[in-house]
């Protein structure tokens, strides 16, 4: 699960890391209202528009603006709620924006050397090492896949004990290790420090601030800001996080994997003609590369989960029919707990009771079937017997022998 930007700054801010002011919009209207707030008490008004997508590449594509007053402000809402962003994170078609975050723009001290003060944070798994890591780089403001391609040495790792997290002293030599000296050491470790308790507390699996940047406040004093943030959270455990469930927006994501979500179902669309519909993920990955080693392509991954209960393989019957590409189904389930004489059965019910866009009853498709498990003779008996009023449906001894028979019958 992700969160828009506007909404991971106000994570930040309650975890006690310092961020410019700045209030989300959905209409040009606001615009103005918005600019005075974020602008309130400066002598040169100026504060920035960005779009609330999740895609990177916002600036190039002209979706983060610098304004100077409201008029400005109005004018760039009003080009980013009308125009798909488009950039190489985004489909070709772009995205649909609907939100913007409107906020205090901040002034980035220049750094010593040339440059800006502009730094890399985040914390994420390490899945080689199965460890929580913070990485840092003085080369903020860019994709650090960037600049790990062009310069890895300029990346700092720091692996995280499993119990006690992210220790002060780590923070600080991480800080030291920035460049950073005097108050803004403890300043930069302070986020750290507070950065790895909201990524244990909130299950995230990513959080991110890029930039942090050294900004001078109105006096001149040099403090530590975060500018931009990105948190993706473990969906396994939203249920104990129903404050951060409530920010979900399902608006960028594929309506037949929301959908097939509710039912506790994993969908991802892909570009073939072959449906899917598996128990269990390696198993899937295992029917999409036999698939394609007979000739066909794969036009989805779905796995019904280790119960595959009938309502589950309805749903998922829907979900990958309503994909006009999808030219033939294969079902490939292992039965362990569950017995292959209930599968079968659920698998017959819902096929026989299946209504397709037109409005009609059964499957028109060809359906191929594999069984392996517990109660795998009696399950075959049914899918053969039910042949008679499901003639598209066939069943096939194993996983070979079931691609060979969609693909032939999708060509």
């Amino acid at each position: 699960m992700k969160i828009h930007e506007y909404q991971a700054r106000e994570l930040l801010r309650g975890a006690g890391i310092p961020v410019p002011p700045g209030r989300a919009i959905s209409s040009a209207e606001e615009a103005a209202g918005a600019f005075a707030e974020a602008t309130s008490g400066q002598r040169s008004p100026l504060a920035v528009v960005k779009a609330q997508v999740f895609a990177g590449g916002r600036g190039k594509a002209g979706f983060v603006k610098l304004v100077k007053s409201a008029d400005e402000a109005t004018q760039a809402a009003r080009f980013m709620l009308s125009n798909r962003m488009k950039s190489p994170q985004t489909p070709p078609e772009g995205l649909e924006v609907r939100k913007l975050l409107v906020a205090t723009a901040a002034d980035i001290a220049d750094r010593h050397g040339g440059g800006k003060d502009e730094f890399y944070l985040a914390i994420t798994t390490d899945r080689k090492s199965r460890r929580n890591v913070l990485i840092a780089s003085r080369e903020g403001g860019v994709e650090i896949e960037e600049v790990a391609k062009r310069n890895p040495a300029a990346i700092l790792k720091v692996p995280l004990h499993p119990l006690l997290g992210l220790q002060p002293f780590q923070a600080r030599q991480v800080a030291f290790g920035l460049g950073l000296a005097g108050k803004l050491v403890n300043q930069a470790a302070a986020i750290m420090l507070a950065l790895s308790r909201l990524y244990v507390e909130k299950d995230c699996t990513l959080a991110e601030i890029n930039p942090l940047v050294i900004s001078p406040d109105a006096a001149g004093e040099r403090r530590v800001l975060a500018l931009d943030a990105k948190f993706n959270f473990d969906d396994n455990a939203t249920f104990r996080h129903p404050e951060l469930a409530a920010l979900a927006d399902h608006s960028e994501d594929n309506p037949a994997e929301v959908r097939a979500a509710a039912f506790g179902l994993t969908y991802i669309a892909l570009d073939g003609t072959i449906g899917c519909l598996v128990n269990g993920a390696g198993l899937a990955m295992a029917t999409m590369d036999t698939i394609k080693l007979h000739g066909g392509e794969p036009a989805n991954f779905l796995d019904v989960g280790g119960s595959a209960t009938e309502e589950a393989v309805t749903e998922a019957f829907s979900i990958i029919l309503a994909d006009a590409r999808v030219k033939g189904v294969l079902v490939n389930i292992f039965g362990g707990i569950m017995r292959c004489d209930v599968i079968a059965q659920g698998i017959v019910n819902a096929a026989r009771g299946f209504k397709n866009r037109d409005g009609s009853t059964g499957f028109k498709v060809p359906l191929v079937v594999r069984l392996e498990g517990t109660n795998v003779e009696a399950g075959r008996a049914l899918l053969d017997k039910a042949r008679t009023d499901i003639p598209t449906m066939q069943a096939a001894t194993d996983l070979a022998d079931a691609a060979r028979r969609v693909c032939a019958a999708v060509k």
